[in-house]
């Protein structure tokens, strides 16, 4: 692999406006077809062979009027006109794809009316904002004579707004770090160059993705932060080397091969890691999670490529502008040509030597070693923080979000306030109950009713709705409980059990988030299986080791818990949640855990990926083990230090973002990030490392012999013909 990427990466040096040009006119056409022929995301919660969707199904074949996507409109004010109510009704049944529309249901004290709307079509037929924009007009007489409109339901709650502000920070966040690392700003301006392309590439291609597929809302924020995280850092990774050839005496194109075919190496196998964990949410059982898990991976592919051919580019037109200004005279005298274009071996070697030599040992090596002369001490110590860390996850409860966990200042939360405050908290959260009247007789349906009004959990059921077609009717159950409240969902598992005749469906937004949280917790080990398998078969390929894939999935799999443990503690026990902009404590989002675990898993992997080469490149050159720990740990410490705090920075920034789920995201990842290239990376690692010895590096005979040889680091690398190097700023 390394032969192939040193002939890319000099390619790309040798012609770096061909290669700008060449990602220029792909970002421009793919922005292009994106505002052209693009779609819009939009959430689907069809969960097949689940209760929930059993009576969706029903209703839409056999009453349409009220099988689709639901609405709430609330008007509140002080004095409310019986007659600008009446119109208000007629407006909101006159919108499209609008099949029923309740009368104004008032509150206690006056002052507020409702009206429940439901749809003929699934809420994924909106595109962006359409659905709630024809709301507002409708309900516009109403805004007019000054009162507060707000408006909640499926169709609300399906717009989400993007404002950008996380990734700013974000990436402000980054190029102070990158700053402070090269001590240049040409090169602390590479990476951030290289990840806006590939981002632009990338986000347009989930926009175009997002016209033939559903594609979830949170998605493409979710894809951005991760993308974003991976691509400055896979640049940071690169541009490292690529410094480090020069300082060695390489000449600008050398460096930029000679980077591309060691860093390179590890961005492809880590890039490679982080897609096997995203294909694992295929597994999921749920369009919501490939979603995810398709516009992550789109994200992360066009990433990898902009690294190893995008960045060698600008490597070059930077020449030692990308050294700090006191180490661009060039410090040997200039090479020859031949020289210069010499293998990725020799180059490599010659690299690693210059750099290292008549130098003191780093502060990480120093630790390194620290760690290595009492390995086991350290490992206990370091296993001990990890699970304290992780251990209020084994109180995690999990719930979808809807808007009781939104920002105040968004139209869905002050509905969901307002119904709360003048309804109760369970108008929020009604339930369908849609009867097969082919098995459930019709002269049933009153006692049925009677039965769920007796029901102590439930508030209240409205009269039972017959479809036109006589086969099937719909009885509106509203509970107690918020949707939130760990007794709402028992209350559906005890009517569907005890109240409800076979025939008779719950669906309704809660019987459908009862029932993903359900089967979230019967998928999670079978898509951490899928995880965990393909990783450590990926990785027992490339490193040729059966000890490093073992130990390094487990390392990770500490590195999750202990996300989890924080974002239990930050968000469902409420320590973090009002610093975060959240009014009160809320339950894990359903989607948070499976989805940071496929992706941390990745890149986690990729800090180990980074380590492991350097390190398995010493150990190939040295045959010892432990000063290849020492070394490899010294040469990475820095890079890895500093993409930790790029990565933890961009994930901080989208920390603040005003949706909940994107918000636990960002913290958990933060979190996974942080301790990841702290206690695991420069404790655990080296300690475990330090015990294990040259048994890191074992592998069995006949498991070898099976294996295909595809080492990323070959002991002979082929020498590529020269070529005149690039003028650079001397």
């Amino acid at each position: 692999m390394s032969r192939f990427l040193y002939r890319i990466g000099g390619a790309a040096a040798a012609h770096p406006w061909r290669t700008i040009a060449a990602w220029l006119i792909v970002l421009v056409a793919t922005l292009t077809i994106a505002d052209l022929a693009g779609g819009t995301p939009h959430d689907n919660y069809n969960v097949d062979g689940t209760s929930s969707q059993r009576g969706t199904e029903l209703l839409r074949n056999e009453f349409p009027a009220v099988s689709g996507a639901d609405a709430r409109v609330v008007v509140h004010g002080d004095r409310l006109d019986p007659t600008l109510l009446t119109t208000l009704r007629q407006r909101l049944r006159a919108v499209d794809g609008v099949g029923t529309v309740s009368p104004p249901r008032l509150s206690g004290d006056g002052d507020t009316a409702l009206f429940s709307l439901t749809y003929t079509i699934p809420v994924t037929d909106f595109e962006g904002t359409e659905g709630l924009d024809a709301l507002e007009a409708a309900a516009a007489p109403a805004a007019d004579a000054g009162l507060q409109v707000e408006y909640g339901g499926q169709v609300a709650e399906n717009v989400r707004t993007i404002s950008g502000a996380a990734e700013a920070i974000g990436i402000l966040a980054a190029l102070v770090i990158l700053l402070l690392a090269f001590r240049s700003v040409v090169a602390a301006g590479l990476p951030i160059a290289a990840a806006f392309v590939g981002l632009g590439i990338g986000s347009a291609g989930i926009t175009i993705l997002a016209a033939f597929s559903d594609i979830s809302t949170t998605a493409p924020t979710v894809a951005a932060m991760v993308g974003l995280g991976v691509g400055i850092d896979y640049a940071l990774l690169l541009v490292t080397r690529y410094t480090e050839g020069l300082r060695s005496g390489l000449g600008t194109r050398a460096a930029a091969a000679t980077a591309t075919a060691t860093s390179g190496t590890s961005i492809v196998v880590a890039g490679a890691t982080v897609l096997l964990s995203l294909f694992g949410l295929a597994f999921a059982g749920l369009p919501v999670y490939r979603s995810f898990g398709s516009a992550t991976a789109l994200v992360v592919a066009v990433v990898v490529m902009s690294a190893v051919t995008l960045v060698p580019a600008l490597c070059a037109l930077a020449g030692r502008r990308a050294l700090p200004r006191a180490e661009r005279p060039v410090p040997v005298p200039p090479r020859t040509d031949a020289a210069d274009a010499g293998g990725v071996a020799s180059g490599t070697t010659q690299a690693v030597a210059a750099s290292g030599a008549g130098r003191s040992p780093s502060l990480t090596a120093r630790w390194a070693a620290r760690v290595g002369r009492r390995p086991l001490p350290w490992a206990l110590a370091a296993l001990a923080v990890l699970l304290l860390l992780a251990t209020p996850m084994l109180g995690m409860r999990t719930w979808p979000q809807d808007a009781g966990s939104q920002p105040a200042d968004n139209t869905q939360r002050r509905a969901y306030d307002l119904i709360a405050a003048e309804y109760g908290e369970g108008a929020n959260g009604p339930l369908v109950v849609a009867v097969d009247l082919d098995r459930v007789p019709a002269s049933g349906l009153p006692a049925l009713a009677r039965k769920l009004a007796a029901d102590p959990g439930v508030a209240a059921v409205n009269p039972p709705v017959t479809a036109p077609g006589g086969r099937a009717a719909v009885l509106l159950v509203e509970p107690r409980y918020g949707p939130q409240d760990e007794r709402a969902s028992a209350l559906v598992d005890h009517l569907r059990t005890d109240v409800l005749p076979p025939g008779a469906e719950i669906t309704g937004i809660t019987a459908v988030f009862r029932d993903i949280a359900e089967l979230v917790s019967e998928r999670l080990w079978l898509v951490v299986g899928v995880v965990v398998g393909l990783s450590l078969v990926f990785l027992l390929v490339m490193f040729r080791s059966l000890i490093v894939p073992v130990k390094a999935a487990i390392m990770n799999l500490l590195s999750i818990a202990a996300a989890y443990g924080v974002i239990t503690v930050v968000f469902q026990w409420g320590w973090g949640a009002e610093a975060l902009g959240l009014p009160h404590a809320v339950p894990v989002s359903t989607w948070v855990p499976l989805l940071m675990f496929a992706v941390l898993f990745g890149l986690s992997m990729d800090y180990e990926v980074f380590l492991l080469s350097r390190i398995r490149e010493d150990w190939l050159r040295t045959g010892d083990a432990h000063g290849s720990v020492v070394r490899g740990l010294a040469a990475t410490g820095r890079v890895i230090t500093g993409a930790a705090l790029i990565m933890v920075a961009v994930f901080v920034g989208f920390g603040l973002d005003a949706d909940v789920t994107v918000k636990m995201i960002g913290v958990g990842m933060a979190t996974a990030v942080a301790v990841d290239a702290t206690i695991v990376r420069m404790v655990l690692v080296p300690a475990t490392m330090a015990l294990l010895g040259k048994a890191n590096w074992w592998l069995p005979g006949w498991l070898d012999r099976l294996l295909p040889n595809v080492d990323p680091h070959p002991d002979e690398t082929p020498t590529v013909a020269p070529e005149p190097e690039l003028a650079t700023v001397r």
